[in-house]
């Protein structure tokens, strides 16, 4: 079996693999925040941002108590952008191409939210000092058009078990972010090694097998 085999290529041959939707499926579906979604995302403390651009897609966290996602009005939310790791990608993304998706998460609740729209950020100063916590405003506020808001149903956070304690993983049972940094830096050293062995020798060695192998185990934790 191959991976590249019966690939589906068309959006004919997509909807002939599926049943249609069902009713409520389509009909939860709405163009503006009616009162059951403006309380999913007051209480939402945690939504993830999908964004595209020239550079490619990005998907990101964002996060904060309740209610840190303000309405403006049925049409329009805003999300202060607090600080983090200073990437920016999402909002390179937005600045480039104003579409956008986002998730929305409440702890405990097995059904999420979806929404579509159109992005822009704002820097005004009285519209950011309006976001501040502890007298520290965020740098920039993302505005965003809705277009449609859809209500997902629970199965996928039910099969995932994902606020279910006893499925929980121990943190210490995953790679520490210094793990994650030294096996970076062996495989860039390990490519730097090949590339100097491949310029000393004429034809290039065979490729080492040792290849993919990760790196020392003193540098793994």
């Amino acid at each position: 079996m191959s991976i590249t085999e019966n690939l589906v290529t068309s959006v004919a041959a997509l909807e002939a693999l599926y049943d249609a939707p069902p009713w409520a499926a389509v009909a939860k579906e709405t163009d503006t925040l009616i009162a059951p979604y403006r309380t999913f995302i007051e209480l939402a403390p945690y939504l993830t941002l999908a964004t595209a651009g020239a550079d490619g897609v990005d998907c990101s966290p964002r996060g904060d108590a309740p209610g840190f996602v303000r309405i403006l009005d049925k049409k329009t939310l805003l999300i202060p952008n607090r600080n983090g790791n200073n990437r920016i990608e999402s909002l390179r993304n937005i600045v480039r191409d104003p579409r956008v998706a986002i998730h929305f998460l409440i702890p405990g609740c097995a059904e999420s939210l979806r929404l579509k729209g159109r992005a822009a950020i704002s820097a005004d100063p009285a519209l950011t000092a309006s976001f501040a916590i502890n007298g520290k405003s965020p740098q920039t506020v993302i505005i965003v058009t809705v277009e449609s808001v859809y209500y997902h149903c629970a199965k996928a956070i039910h099969r995932a078990k994902l606020w279910d304690a006893s499925t929980h993983i121990d943190r210490s049972s995953l790679p520490s972010t210094n793990a994650i940094l030294a096996a970076i830096q062996w495989r860039r050293c390990r490519n730097a090694m090949q590339i100097g062995r491949r310029r000393r020798s004429d034809p290039a060695p065979l490729p080492d097998p040792r290849a993919d192998e990760p790196g020392p185990a003193s540098i793994a934790q």
